[in-house]
């Protein structure tokens, strides 16, 4: 029964005995690991009556089945792609449950100017949470390491189109060995994991010169840093699938800051 349920509902339960590893993923979703990754850089939409007229529209995002056009029929408002305007959503989450859910869609600029706190929450009103490092580097793991963009298909890294950010899934090269594609340039991406706020930045040396935004790190640095990783549309060839910063606060929200999520 439970397969034949996974089977009809395109969910991520395993086809096999409870507990067991995962086999299939929603088709917002790659399979990563012990987890399912979303496929695209997240879009943040505030969802009008969420709990009663629009219940079954929450239903299909938190089951990965959400489109545009459901999302259209809803009355539902992207949010965050040319600015913060998230309220009343603040930027420590206060005001943030059942208002913005985070949706993997392809085709649509992803959402920026947010911050760690309304990134999580957004993650958990649709189901899922902020992956940590360690996931989201599985599920960036065989993403092309950025050389010439050529503003078509190679990672977003040098920022060569008016809007900056590219459509989710625009860059077809642009895709990790597992499916997930813009974990390379596009946006900075929000993971779990915070360190203490570090001071300097550099590369990796011989092993790669991708970001390694690590060094100096202070607890005295006035607050601590929420990693983020794989570099954005700035980052040129320091963009990369090694590439992490944690030389910014959880409170930060920039027009190069965005995140996905994992179930």
């Amino acid at each position: 029964m439970a397969v034949a349920v996974a089977l009809l509902t395109g969910s991520a339960a395993a086809a096999g005995p409870p507990g067991g590893p995962l086999t299939r993923c929603p088709v917002d979703a790659v399979l990563s690991g012990a987890g399912c990754m979303d496929r695209y850089e997240a879009s943040v939409w505030r969802v009008p009556t969420p709990t009663t007229v629009n219940k079954s529209l929450v239903s299909r995002i938190r089951s990965g089945k959400a489109t545009a056009d459901d999302l259209a029929k809803g009355g539902a408002t992207q949010l965050g792609v040319f600015t913060d305007d998230y309220a009343p959503c603040a930027d420590s989450a206060q005001n943030c449950v059942n208002d913005i859910y985070a949706v993997s869609l392809p085709g649509v600029l992803p959402s920026a100017n947010i911050t760690w706190f309304q990134a999580q929450e957004a993650c958990a009103n649709a189901g899922k949470r902020l992956p940590t490092s360690a996931e989201w580097q599985v599920a960036a793991n065989g993403t092309p390491d950025p050389g010439p963009d050529n503003g078509t298909t190679d990672c977003n890294s040098t920022g060569v189109v008016p809007t900056l950010t590219t459509p989710t899934g625009a860059r077809s090269s642009c895709v990790s060995a597992r499916g997930a594609f813009d974990m390379v340039g596009n946006l900075d991406e929000w993971v779990a994991d915070w360190v203490p706020l570090s001071t300097g930045c550099s590369d990796w040396g011989g092993l790669s010169d991708d970001f390694m935004c690590l060094s100096g790190a202070s607890t005295a640095g006035g607050g601590p840093g929420a990693l983020l990783r794989g570099g954005d549309f700035r980052s040129r060839s320091s963009a990369g699938p090694l590439a992490v910063v944690a030389s910014g606060g959880p409170f930060n929200s920039r027009a190069f800051i965005g995140f996905r999520c994992v179930r």
